[in-house]
């Protein structure tokens, strides 16, 4: 009888293992295994485009009227757009779709995804990993490619995870519903305030997965407390979605990451920082475009507590950034930080993207001995 080695009879245990059950993935930043739905199901599992298996679509377990949708497939006279690929799944009334995953007990992570509306006006997608969940409203689309990516930030009570997407709408239609693609994860490490500056994360620096080969950013979705932020130390406190960019696609002020303030004074960043009542502070800040063709006059909000300032910025479109002071009295033991645009602006080059103002660079140090302002 041949004998076989030890590396062997670990891989054919391994082999036997992925055969006879789903076994957790070993977590790494970047996609899913499976996570842009290329590997198909095997025709077997489809009825039309309907995965009537709930195995069926490699590496995923799905639960209710999945569709398996191939690019330039049509609804009637409505193209599905698939927005990376060859392929997408959409998730019909009250379906789902999840994987397992091994990570670190206790860390904190982001999950990027890509997701299109079809058929509903006010879509919704609830996104889940125990015991904490999201509803993201997907029903203002910021882009006119016909889809926007999204980010989704979660703490890991577990060694073994399961993410589940889930679409909680209950449309005539039984298979309206979003499309979902690109599905990704990474690890935030929880910045820290320091004596250099007492914003965390002052320069967005740490955020979520950016799909490559992508140009047009992650939204952060609306109303994001700072617990579990995907921007790590602040929160979206706003009816919609800020932008989280990249130097790869964008201009950005400073280092390889801002935050674009996409839906005027309904987008809205802040962090709550800690401060000594009576004692003077500066908050400094950048201000520019993403040479991204989002053209006029912008102004930048930006508030310290009960101060404020206004920062024009005439943009051009082609990147260019100015900086900024705000000089306050801390009035409590902590301070809240917010920026919003004034303005909503749609860019030149296409007028169904909505766009704004860069934010970047946000510092707030202690001044030791202020001047007497006159």
């Amino acid at each position: 009888m041949q004998r076989i080695s030890k590396m062997q009879a670990i891989a054919i245990v391994s082999v036997l293992l992925c055969a006879t059950c789903h076994i957790a993935i070993a977590f790494k930043d970047g996609m899913f295994n499976n996570g842009n739905f290329e590997l198909s199901p095997k025709s077997s599992d489809l009825k039309g485009t309907e995965v009537i298996n709930p195995h069926g679509i490699p590496e995923w377990e799905i639960s209710g009227f999945v569709e398996y949708i191939k690019a330039g497939q049509k609804q009637g006279d409505m193209l599905l757009v698939v927005p990376e690929g060859a392929a997408a799944v959409r998730l019909g009334n009250e379906a789902s779709i999840k994987q397992r995953m091994a990570v670190t007990k206790g860390m904190r992570y982001s999950l990027t995804f890509t997701a299109a509306r079809t058929c509903a006006q006010e879509e919704t997608l609830n996104v889940s990993v125990a015991p904490d969940f999201g509803v993201l409203p997907i029903q203002t689309l910021y882009s006119s490619n016909g889809w926007d990516s999204y980010a989704w930030a979660f703490q890991a009570l577990f060694d073994v995870i399961e993410v589940l997407l889930h679409n909680p709408g209950k449309e005539e239609d039984p298979a309206c519903g979003p499309l979902i693609d690109s599905i990704a994860i990474k690890v935030l490490n929880p910045p820290k305030a320091t004596n250099l500056n007492l914003i965390k994360n002052g320069g967005y620096e740490e955020g979520p997965y950016i799909l490559p080969n992508t140009s047009w950013g992650t939204l952060v979705p609306p109303n994001i407390e700072d617990d579990h932020s995907p921007i790590p130390g602040w929160m979206v406190e706003s009816l919609k979605a800020v932008k989280y960019i990249d130097l790869d696609h964008f201009s950005v002020p400073e280092g390889q990451r801002a935050v674009e303030l996409v839906a005027g004074k309904e987008s809205a960043i802040a962090q709550v920082v800690r401060t000594i009542t009576g004692k003077t502070y500066e908050l400094s800040f950048a201000v520019g475009d993403a040479s991204n063709s989002c053209e006029g006059s912008m102004i930048v909000e930006a508030f310290a507590g009960r101060d404020t300032i206004k920062v024009p910025y005439e943009s051009k479109g082609k990147g260019g950034y100015k900086r900024a002071v705000l000089r306050f009295v801390a009035i409590s033991a902590r301070t809240r930080i917010m920026f919003l645009s004034t303005f909503y602006h749609m860019r030149s080059d296409d007028f169904a993207s909505l766009c704004g103002p860069v934010v970047d660079d946000v510092k707030l140090l202690s001044v030791r001995n202020p001047r007497r302002l006159v």
